[in-house]
């Protein structure tokens, strides 16, 4: 453990891993999963003005630029959508060339807190949607996605986003280092679709 990482760790299991310009990046383990957890607050944003741009597939290029393919595959009712997204060679490991063919569910809580949640289909279900591509490598995407939180004031937000991945073993730290970077660019850019002037 680096001195770093030392006593950042939260009662819920959560050790934070940076904090940087209102963003907390944080990860826990359950057995073995490693979930990634981002925060940050979102002023003058409503969490339908951030979903509008979060799930928009055409926009999710701009905000994560290693995605090199994005396509709704079919709608399963008004919430559910089976999408495919397929990730470049330069991306970070267990994303490279990997393509996950995922279910995105949407929902609105009572209290207006907005929940989507993204996860990879069984492969045989998956196989038979779309069929592999001869190069790619089929990966697994354990339940993610973001909570979006009204906030009472300015018509701001919380926005939480969480990535869950089975690495069937031990994760380098390197590649929590970058993946812990990579969450807090996507954040950056998301912000900068949602807020252009940002006050």
């Amino acid at each position: 453990m680096s001195a770093s990482s030392g006593n950042s760790s939260c009662g819920d299991g959560w050790k934070v891993l940076t904090l940087n310009n209102g963003v907390e990046i944080s990860k826990r383990r359950s057995g073995s999963l490693h979930i990634f957890r981002s925060r940050w607050l979102l002023r003058s944003v409503s969490p339908q003005q951030f979903i509008t741009v979060a799930n928009a597939i055409d926009a999710a290029k701009q905000w994560d630029p290693d995605l090199v393919e994005a396509r709704y595959i079919k709608d399963v009712e008004d919430n559910l959508s089976i999408v495919l997204l397929k990730f470049g060679e330069n991306s970070k490991p267990l994303f490279r060339k990997r393509e996950f063919i995922v279910y995105e569910r949407r929902e609105t809580m009572e209290d207006g807190t907005l929940v989507v949640a993204v996860a990879s289909l069984p492969k045989e279900i998956a196989a038979g949607l779309l069929p592999k591509q001869n190069n790619a490598i089929r990966g697994l995407l354990v339940q993610s996605g973001w909570v979006v939180e009204k906030l009472e004031d300015l018509n701001s937000c919380v926005v939480t986003y969480v990535v869950q991945l089975d690495p069937a073993g031990w994760l380098p730290k390197y590649f929590v280092n970058r993946l812990s970077t990579k969450l807090v660019m996507i954040i950056e850019n998301l912000r900068k679709l949602v807020q252009p002037n940002p006050h």
